[in-house]
């Protein structure tokens, strides 16, 4: 997924970066365009802070949990702030308000622990875990919060503290969340940092850094790894996707209609995991393109703050261009469209949520991330074919099976090749459970106890047993 507009000219201290809603495509306000020097000093203050913050685990899970409770008041500001930059209507921004708070309880009660190790030698050995230092977090615009909270909750959580610079696009909502959480904590806990590139490069590569964690395209993804190599800096990476949703024989497509449908569409298809290509049986593709065609062209399409809306506006005008380029070129490889397929004629980056039938395998809509209200359907003749079209891919986020036997779909999902396979919906998480892709998709494991000593080093004690 892109996470950065075009270079412009070079940086010029002072300078302010417009923030434009993407519902009108006016600015709507405008924040601090960071010089990459400037890191030098945040860092400092970080490191810092560290030395007390990584003290008292008890007084750590007292903040965070106080942190929570700070994020619920703000919820209002921060909900409608974050439909402004990003689109996505209110309710949405509301989930991914609570979504926030809910990782920063979890978080601040998950205790690592240690672990005692009998191995037959006269000598006690514990492993304990220490916090790694001042880490950073980079993150896009489809979930600002979300994958911010996904990336500062457990690093604060094990005793890090963090610099966390989001999307150019959207840094509005993430700013007032910093400002909302760092209100309660210790300062220099949490920095958040604007602006455009090289700062993001800059922070990955810096020195002072000991974990970088990012979420965005695979192609920026390899450029933080090769950044953060030259301090041997650890790296978690969660990369683009091109999920697969296999649908069996003998699925009821009226009954999962709906629920396949938003697995798609949700957040405008601007979502890493969401359905990115359906597959369905011979027999019943037309039934599954017309039922998803129907809901594609009877969802209410507007602006995010309008209580009406279900389906906002694609976030900023590059991807905008790239939703639209799949798919002139889905059409001009003999692709057919059933719903939607165009721009909508008013102001800001809408585009109709779109079905697609009759688009060959070849085709980018199908071989790459459209990351957009786009989505091809494709027929299988038997069930090996669909699974080995769904593993061609270089991504390896997530998938989906999608039957009424869920012996046979999960059978299925054994055979896919991602990181997370669910059964009859798609996209659903639990904080406490590993999220993690595999090929192009990622490097690392977030979420649950794992996310949590993502962000931890083993430090061992060894003493003889009868001293």
């Amino acid at each position: 997924m892109p996470t950065h507009p075009p270079e412009r000219a070079p940086h010029v201290r002072g300078e302010r970066l417009p923030v434009l809603d993407p519902a009108t495509g006016q600015v709507c306000e405008e924040v601090a365009d960071q010089h990459p020097d400037e890191l030098d000093a945040v860092i400092d203050r970080a490191h810092a802070a560290w030395r007390d913050w990584r003290a008292d685990s008890a007084a750590r899970t007292s903040a965070l949990l106080t942190a929570a409770d700070a994020v619920e008041r703000a919820g209002d500001d921060l909900a409608s702030l974050l439909t402004r930059e990003q689109g996505k209507p209110l309710p949405e921004s509301y989930a991914e308000v609570a979504r926030t708070s809910a990782r920063l309880r979890y978080f601040a009660e998950l205790d690592p622990g240690s672990q005692q190790i009998t191995d037959g030698r006269p000598v006690r050995s514990v492993v304990r875990w220490r916090p790694l230092g001042p880490v950073a977090a980079i993150v896009p615009w489809n979930f600002p919060l979300q994958l911010a909270s996904a990336k500062f909750a457990p690093a604060l959580a094990a005793g890090n503290t963090m610099v966390l610079k989001p999307s150019p696009f959207t840094p509005l909502a993430t700013r007032l969340l910093g400002s909302v959480i760092s209100s309660v904590l210790p300062e220099d806990v949490l920095t958040i940092v604007t602006g455009r590139e090289p700062l993001g490069a800059r922070l990955a590569s810096h020195p002072g850094i000991r974990h970088v964690t990012f979420t965005g395209s695979t192609l920026t993804g390899r450029a933080v790894a090769e950044g953060a190599a030259a301090g041997l800096a650890r790296v978690t990476l969660e990369l683009g996707g091109n999920d697969a949703a296999i649908l069996l024989e003998d699925v009821d497509v009226e009954g999962i209609a709906d629920r396949l449908f938003w697995a798609a569409f949700r957040n405008c298809g601007q979502v890493c995991m969401a359905v990115k290509r359906v597959y369905a049986p011979a027999r019943l593709h037309s039934q599954v393109v017309e039922a998803l065609a129907h809901r594609a062209k009877t969802v209410v399409v507007g602006p995010g703050l309008d209580p009406g809306s279900e389906l906002g506006p694609v976030n900023n005008a590059p991807q905008l261009a790239r939703v639209e380029r799949y798919t002139a070129q889905a059409l001009a490889d003999g692709g057919r469209v059933v719903a939607g397929g165009r721009r909508l004629d008013r102001p800001g980056y809408f585009f109709a949520p779109t079905v697609l039938a009759d688009v060959p395998s070849h085709s980018p809509v199908v071989t790459e991330e459209q990351f957009g209200p786009v989505l091809p359907v494709l027929p299988y003749r038997n069930l090996d074919e669909a699974v080995e079209a769904a593993n061609d891919t270089g991504f390896g986020l997530g998938g989906s099976v999608w039957g009424t036997d869920v012996d046979q779909a999960e059978a299925v999902a054994d055979r896919l090749e991602c990181g997370t396979v669910w059964i009859n919906h798609h996209a659903e998480l639990s904080l406490a459970q590993p999220f993690a892709g595999i090929k192009e998709s990622g490097l690392g494991v977030a979420g649950g106890p794992w996310g949590l000593y993502g962000n931890l080093r083993p430090f061992v004690v060894h003493r003889p047993e009868d001293a």
